[in-house]
């Protein structure tokens, strides 16, 4: 009550605040007001959570009340839900209370009980929009019933729930549903009975149902029953889409158990015989303000001639009047919905249409409001109209034009309609914007406006009435009260028509025998299918041609089983694709099947599940809770011919709930021997049967949740060939083993197999079984008890699969393979130990004293039977031994052969076998180094009846090796020959070099090869093209047998040697050859080598560079070009050459040392050119080029700049009588030198204030008037063409006036600006220097250092008075002169400008 209270007050304080508001504001004119009152739309908006619930957690027994305030006009309808579900007060008395009442809403519920603990959510819903709010309710029990801190069952994790107070709840479910098959309209219910013990009065588990691993809850199609021992399902009012596969789920607080079986729902009769099935799974896929697209699947039933299209109708929530939408049927399986009102929801159905007639509607969909996903959760600020006007203080706004839409685009486009799409524009203004659609013909530029009559306001449109096959552009423009602003920009072209292919027919159709009424079909998907929704299958009787559906509902795998089967017919089956374009062709009809159990089975199929007759399938899981791994090939479990699946055929996790094998597997787990050898015997007189059980498991490695086990190969496979292996394992609890768990689903073709998702340090027992083409056998015996517990030994775990080969009456051959467990280092060795197979344990005795990988076991007893095991060894020791082989008795059987090595007449060799007891299933297997061979590369293996051959391709030494023989399904054929360097076999065989070829000097081309232990006959042919070739002028040859080296030789390469070279040797029986190809870009490249080493040895017959001609930069910034020349003689003579003309000795030509040198002192753009040097005497003549032009010349100026840059000295800071003065000096200054100032990183813009300019080899940056401003980091950076130089100075404002400062150079002053005078007077003008230590004095004329003579006297006397004397002044001497003083502190310069005038002259004419 005062929460109530509260929320009233709280409501009366906003209209207040209004009221104050409204005091404040500006009186609107009669006529504003009178249209105020007139437009009421202009109030509405959406609910809005004034006081939103609030969760609770109360006791068992109380009552609990959740309340809310919502504000929204009109007044919203509000919805209580529990779960998702509706709450209908009515439908139990006394248990729920809805109160409303002034914009205050609540919920009481009564008494609360456990089941009432779950999540809670009001609804608020009105024409504008929709908003909820959430709120939790946990009922606790007192502490001694149940768990007092319970969870709420939907975030219940049940796999880490432990026994209530020590009592473990076992949970049977009997009684169960099985496969079930219902028709549209009709009621179906099933359910199971389920025991509970112990049977607690106050606890009762929680039941779940799920329908293709979604989780099912109540609705008004869907109704729950558990009446405390038996759990029942109601689909009322059947469709198509209930029909998939439905899972009980029990659970306890010690687990769970689950069961699952198929439910088929067939079409209803139709209302006009031939008319087509109804569509399925309408649904929306976007929804907006001006139009929804619907959704649906297509029927499986056409009705025996093909659907036209579909049509959709749309129904207002709340009335029950239905509108068609489209005029003409649609074929496309999506359709948008337009001309809705905005706020308003919805719901629609589907209706299918062939010639004969109109289906049933379809399933009505999920209601959906007609509004922008953003407008859903936008909330309202207006109140509702109560006669007042509420007036801000806001100054109007004058109205924008918006600016254009942007990111148009065709999202979606069929031959009955385009959806545009885009994003409005950055500039709407400050209201909200409308939009105009434009469209236009390709190729023309006649844009036609949409939408004419009302604007819409949703980012999206959907166009109709398209041309099917023109291509068209779209433009959107904005508008609102202000205007019509400027169109987006246009799409691409877009062609209408459907985007969509419909599916290509599926491949081959498989059939196989399930059960006495069921099929399994499998087929190959249909290739390149887009957006693929599922399969359609169908089944007829064999000649009949009546087609009958197996499925109502699209199936997503590639397997399903098709039951309802007549047992004893004989059925084909076909299959269709489906997408939203259509559904495909039929697939080819499958093969005719018998209905009948699958061979070795007792009616037991795929179905089976649990101990029920249904597919074996998961509940949904976690993937936490999947225990699949080493999926190892394709072949899947299969019993009797049937196999683990759901039931689309695909492979089903288990949970890690309990579950039970079937009932068939459970009575052959603890199998006695006698009844394995009945069975053996059985399957013998059947001829190809299922296996018999592996045995000897063993573990090989454990870590904290997973452990890898190994087993022994069954004794008889059944007549063919094993397929693969599948493990279970079981739990054991204080000695009490549990129930069964498959770990693996497909087949693992290996004898290892990790099982995963254990349990650390819990206790387990493991079974295998093995499978053939029958089918798979019964399992082994239930192997020891191993803990998983992660092993920490350094040494390494035992080996494993060991197998016994080539056994004869005093040797044998023992494989294995290494172990998994590797220890802390790798395995670097093997000891093998041997004892009598009837020898006690502890007769055991080593083979070899030190680690081998040697497997040939010798000195061996006639007749004795033996067993052997082996150990492996690291660094850190030797492991634990693995099992045993059984026994072997040491004899060599009758008929055994060896193999035999064959050199044929043309030298071919070859190594042949022959098996005198082979079966119908026997193959050769060829190995080398006990490694099989299935495709080798170097070896052609060929088998003839009982005959073998491995011939050898090109024996070389990569042929080494120990080649073996295997038969398989024999009583162990099997031999070996090895190939080794001290073989006789040797003897026969050529190891050769491959033919290469080379270059030796003048160009010649050498072709060789070199090949072992030729005898005196041995004998070569050289082949070129096919063509024998001979020893000529052409073609030296050569063959030193002593060394097996083959030669030839050619002088030179021309077009016609282009092809292949062949060098054939025979030795004997023996012949080889080896062959070089050069033909195309590899002969060009030989030939342009084998040119260019032939001039290169004519050049060198004379004078010639050893170095070409090249530049190096000396620290003087002197540009050096150098060569270095050999084989020169005293007339031998060196020419330099610049541009075609040469260049005199006397420009510092120097040769010494074979080092040929030219200098460029002070290198400028005049030194440009391309430079060449000359060698020539009587013998010949060698020329060397620099091309020092364009992109050369710069380069060599980057590096001459590079050196500059280096040579320069950090910046100095000075002061001036104009103000501060940067500088650097460098060792050398070149025009051509770029450097540019920098200021805080930035590139400062000369003014008249900032200047920079050079002096000598002074660069400098004046800086007049300095201000704040110009304090901080100055650079000047020098450019060489890569990464520069920089140097920097920190300009802080302060402390100028240091020791520095106080003696640097100076010029005092005496110096004039401008000098004018008349031609023969002489000039002398003087100024004072300052500066200690005393400074350097040079006189500089148009910036070039000044010497002094007879006509310029220069002088400096006592270290302060520099003077400078121009004798009879000529007209040449005008001009601007500099005084540059410098010290060790600093550089200062002073500039004056002479004019020379003639006497007739006016003074001020400059010459």
């Amino acid at each position: 009550l005062l929460k109530y209270i509260i929320s009233i007050i709280y409501a009366l304080f906003k209209s207040m605040i209004k009221c104050t508001s409204f005091s404040q504001g500006i009186i609107m004119t009669e006529n504003e007001e009178y249209h105020k009152r007139l437009n009421e739309d202009s109030l509405m908006h959406t609910p809005e959570f004034v006081i939103k619930p609030r969760s609770h957690t109360v006791w068992e027994k109380q009552c609990v009340r959740l309340h809310c305030t919502i504000s929204g006009w009109p007044e919203p309808r509000v919805v209580w839900y529990k779960n998702n579900v509706s709450i209908d007060p009515m439908a139990k008395p006394g248990k729920y209370k809805v109160v409303s009442s002034y914009s205050v809403h609540s919920l009481e519920i009564n008494k609360c009980d456990f089941d009432d603990t779950a999540q809670y959510r009001v609804s608020a819903m009105n024409s504008k929009g929709e908003v909820s709010a959430f709120a939790s309710v946990v009922v606790k029990r007192f502490k001694g019933e149940v768990d007092e801190s319970l969870p709420s069952p939907r975030l219940r994790k049940y796999f880490r729930i432990k026994p209530d107070y020590g009592v473990k709840f076992e949970t049977n479910i009997v009684e169960k549903f099985g496969v079930s098959f219902g028709r549209e309209g009709e009621t179906l219910s099933f359910g199971c009975s389920v025991i509970i013990y112990p049977s607690l009065q106050r606890f009762q588990p929680e039941i779940e149902w799920y329908r293709d691993d979604k989780l099912l809850v109540p609705s008004k199609w869907v109704q729950m029953h558990w009446s405390g021992d038996r759990a029942t399902l109601t689909l009322s009012h059947l469709n198509k889409e209930d029909e998939g596969l439905y899972t009980l789920r029990v659970i306890t607080k010690s687990g769970f158990e689950t069961h699952s079986a198929y439910v088929f729902v067939r079409d209803a009769d139709a209302e006009v015989a031939g008319a087509p099935g109804a569509p399925l799974d309408v649904h929306s896929l976007d929804a907006n303000k001006d139009y929804v697209i619907v959704s649906w699947k297509q029927p499986a039933v056409d009705g025996g001639s093909p659907i036209l299209g579909y049509f959709v109708d749309r129904c207002e929530v709340g009335v029950t009047h239905w509108v068609q939408c489209n005029d003409t049927p649609v074929k496309f399986a999506r359709f948008p919905v337009t001309g809705l009102v905005e706020g308003r929801s919805y719901v629609f159905r589907v209706r299918a249409v062939n010639k004969v007639g109109m289906s049933h509607p379809s399933r009505v969909s999920e209601p959906v409001a007609a509004m922008d996903p953003a407008d859903r959760t936008r909330k309202g600020t207006s109140a509702p109209w109560t006669g007042q006007i509420i007036v801000t203080e806001e100054e109007p706004v004058e109205g924008v034009v918006p600016g254009r839409p942007r990111d148009l685009s065709v999202i979606e486009a069929t031959k009955n309609y385009v959806v545009l799409s885009w994003k409005p524009p950055g500039d709407k203004g400050h209201e909200g914007v409308m939009y105009y659609v434009e469209k236009c013909v390709s190729g023309t530029d006649s844009w036609q406006r949409v939408n004419t009559e009302i604007p819409v306001r949703s980012p999206r449109f959907a166009l109709f009435d398209l041309a099917e096959g023109k291509s068209y552009r779209f433009r959107v423009r904005c508008c609102n009260s202000a205007g019509v602003g400027e169109p987006s920009e246009p799409t691409e072209a877009t062609t209408v028509g459907d985007k969509l292919d419909i599916p290509s027919a599926p491949g081959r159709v498989v059939p196989t025998r399930n059960t006495d009424t069921s099929v399994v079909v499998s087929w190959e998907a249909s290739r390149d299918a887009k957006e693929l929704v599922g399969y359609y299958i169908e089944s007829s009787i064999a000649g009949s041609n009546a087609w009958e559906p197996c499925n109502n509902k699209p199936v997503k795998g590639t397997r399903f089983i098709c039951h309802g089967l007549t047992t004893g017919e004989s059925y084909v089956f076909r299959v269709r694709a489906v997408n939203a374009a259509g559904i495909s062709e039929f697939s080819q009809e499958s093969e005719a099947i018998k209905v009948k159990a699958a061979i070795g089975g007792n009616g037991v199929g795929l179905t089976q599940h649990s101990s029920c007759g249904v597919g074996r399938h998961a509940a949904p899981h976690s993937p936490a809770d999947t225990h699949l791994t080493h999926i190892a090939n394709s072949s899947e479990r299969v019993e009797g011919g049937g196999q683990n699946t759901d039931h689309t055929g695909h492979p089903t996790a288990l949970n890690e709930g309990k579950q039970e094998l079937p009932d068939s597997r459970k009575s052959s787990v603890n199998s006695s021997p006698e009844q394995e050898k009945a069975g053996e015997r059985e399957r013998g007189r059947r001829g190809s049967a299922s296996p018999t059980p592996p045995y000897g498991i063993t573990v090989l490695e454990c870590v904290r949740d997973s452990m890898v086990l190994a087993w022994k190969q069954p004794t008889f496979i059944g007549g063919a060939d094993i397929t693969g292996y599948f493990v279970d394992y079981r739990e054991v609890i204080g000695g009490v083993p549990g129930k069964w768990h498959e770990a693996n689903i497909k087949a693992v073709s290996e004898r290892a197999y990790r099982v995963s998702e254990l349990k650390e340090n819990m206790l387990y027992q493991f079974q295998v079984r093995a499978a053939n083409m029958a089918g798979v056998g019964i399992p082994s015996l239930p192997s020891e008890t191993f803990k998983c517990e992660e092993w920490t030994i350094a040494v390494p775990g035992p080996p494993h699969d060991l197998q016994v080969q080539e056994v004869r009456k005093d040797s044998l051959v023992l494989l294995w393979k290494p172990p998994v467990y590797q220890g802390r280092d790798a395995v670097n060795g093997y000891y093998i130990d041997i004892k009598e197979a009837d020898a006690d344990f502890e007769m055991w005795r080593g083979v070899n004293e030190k680690a081998t990988h040697k497997t040939f076991m010798t000195d061996l007893k006639e007749g004795e039977s033996y067993v052997f095991r082996v150990r492996a060894q690291n660094k850190a020791g030797v492991g634990k031994a693995s099992d045993p082989t059984e026994p072997v008795e040491a004899v060599t059987k009758p008929g055994t052969a060896e193999i035999v090595v064959d050199v044929d007449d043309d030298g071919v060799i070859s190594l042949n076998f022959e098996c005198s007891n082979l079966t119908a299933d026997s193959k050769f297997v060829w190995s080398k180094n006990y490694m099989e061979m299935t495709e080798p590369e170097r070896m052609t293996l060929e088998t003839k009846g009982n005959k073998s051959k491995a011939i050898f391709k090109t024996p070389s030494e990569e042929d080494l090796g120990i080649y073996s023989c295997f038969v398989t399904h024999t009583d162990g054929a099997s031999a070996s020959y090895t190939l080794s360097e001290e073989s006789e076999l040797i003897d026969l065989f050529h190891f050769y070099t491959e033919l290469a070829v080379e270059l030796l000097e003048k160009g010649r081309v050498r072709f060789w090869l070199q090949a072992e232990k030729i005898s005196a006959n041995g004998k070569v042919e050289y082949v070129f093209n096919d063509n024998m070739i001979h020893q000529g002028e052409k073609y030296k040859m050569n063959f030193d047998k002593n060394t097996g080296v083959i030669e030839m030789f050619m002088e030179s390469l021309g077009k016609e040697d282009e092809g292949t070279f062949t060098f054939q040797l025979q030795d004997g029986k023996a012949t080889n050859q080896s062959s070089l190809v050069l033909i195309g870009d590899v002969f060009k490249q030989l030939q342009k080598e084998s040119e260019f080493q032939k001039k290169e040895w004519i050049r060198k017959q004379g004078p010639h560079f050893v170095e070409y001609l090249g530049y190096e930069v000396t620290p003087e910034c002197c540009v050096r070009l150098k060569c270095k020349v050999a084989n020169m003689k005293k007339d031998s003579v060196a020419l330099w050459y610049k541009d075609g003309r040469e260049i005199k000795v006397n420009e510092k030509l120097d040769f010494s040392e074979g080092v040929l040198t030219l200098e460029i002192a002070q290198i400028s753009k005049k030194d440009a050119g391309i430079y060449e040097v000359v060698l020539k005497d009587d013998r010949g003549k060698d020329t060397s080029t620099l091309n020092l032009t364009d992109q050369g010349f710069k380069d060599l100026m980057n590096q001459v700049f590079s050196v500059i840059a280096n040579s320069s000295t950090p910046l100095k800071i000075q002061s001036t009588e104009e103000g501060i003065r940067l500088y650097t000096f460098v060792s050398y200054y070149n025009d051509e030198l770029h450097v540019t100032w920098h200021h805080k990183d930035a590139a400062i813009a000369f003014t008249e204030r900032i200047k920079s300019g050079v002096v000598g080899e002074q660069l400098w940056l004046q800086i007049s008037e300095p201000t704040e401003k110009d304090k901080g980091k100055y650079a000047i950076e020098f450019f060489d063409g890569k990464g520069g130089l920089r140097r920097t100075v920190e300009l802080a404002g302060q402390g100028e006036e240091t020791h520095d400062h106080i003696h640097r150079a100076r010029v005092a002053g005496g110096l004039p600006d401008v000098v004018t005078i008349q031609e023969g007077k002489s000039l002398n003008l003087t100024c004072d220097i300052w500066g200690e230590p005393v400074p350097e004095v040079t006189w500089l004329k148009n910036e070039r250092e000044m010497v002094s003579n007879d006509h310029y006297i220069l002088k400096f006397d006592s270290g302060k008075f520099a003077s400078f004397t121009i004798t009879c002044v000529n007209t040449s001497d005008s001009g601007k002169y500099s005084i540059l003083v410098k010290n060790k502190y600093g550089t200062e310069s002073g500039d004056f400008t002479v004019s020379v005038f003639l006497p007739d002259e006016e003074p001020g004419k400059k010459k």
